[in-house]
């Protein structure tokens, strides 16, 4: 099973029950770190589950999918993408934000440095982490991680979302990945679909609802 927050978050992981000896593989997307997933790791954790937290260079996308492995492996049972980017064979994260619909919020993406991508700290909160309490949402703004570009327009060459079960949690108040285009990506990867109010950063704000998710992706939660 796929988690994947942000960029590209374009790399996923992957999840199944710790009872029949799998892990729960969580990754992190742009702009963050794993740290991240505390909440939903505590939550799974609890249940028993086998859970480990990648941590992503995000440098570019190949060695995004050399640190997990990618989705394709074959020991991993299916995938959950948590309000994320899911490009098919060819896209990358820049193709799929080329064009935004007509009143579409733009993330406050700050213009290259030194081939990296930051978010404007004093917009951080509103764009990525809405929900999020104020303290976290200040801490999570300055402790971004650099966003390489070549991690934004990697191609993917194998989506595992074409042969793996997915799962896809909508995110309804997001402002970096608009909603209708999530709903278009879990559609086509022929997810099945959780939608529930939140910000780019639910997994962070409403920690249970995403383990609900993964759960569920894992055999454990009807």
């Amino acid at each position: 099973m796929n988690t994947q927050n942000s960029n590209q978050q374009a790399a996923n992981s992957n999840a199944t029950s710790a009872n029949s000896g799998k892990a729960i593989v969580l990754v992190h997307g742009g702009f963050v770190d794993g740290s991240g997933w505390a909440g939903v790791y505590n939550l799974l954790k609890k249940q028993g589950h086998n859970v480990l937290v990648v941590q992503n260079p995000t440098k570019s996308l190949a060695e995004d999918v050399a640190t997990t492995e990618a989705g394709t492996h074959p020991q991993v049972s299916s995938l959950v993408y948590i309000t994320a980017f899911a490009p098919d064979r060819g896209e990358s994260v820049a193709s799929l934000i080329a064009n935004p619909p007509p009143g579409a919020p733009v993330p406050p993406i700050l213009p290259p440095k030194d081939g990296y991508l930051f978010l404007d700290r004093t917009q951080f909160a509103t764009a990525f982490a809405a929900d999020v309490d104020a303290d976290t949402a200040s801490f999570m703004a300055d402790s971004q991680v650099p966003w390489g570009v070549a991690a934004l327009t990697g191609a993917v060459t194998a989506p595992a979302w074409r042969t793996k079960p997915s799962y896809y949690l909508v995110a309804t108040e997001d402002k970096m990945i608009p909603p209708p285009a999530q709903r278009a990506m879990a559609g086509r990867a022929q997810a099945r679909v959780t939608e529930v109010p939140g910000s780019h950063a639910i997994y962070v704000s409403k920690p249970a609802q995403v383990a609900e998710v993964i759960q569920r992706a894992a055999g454990a939660v009807n």
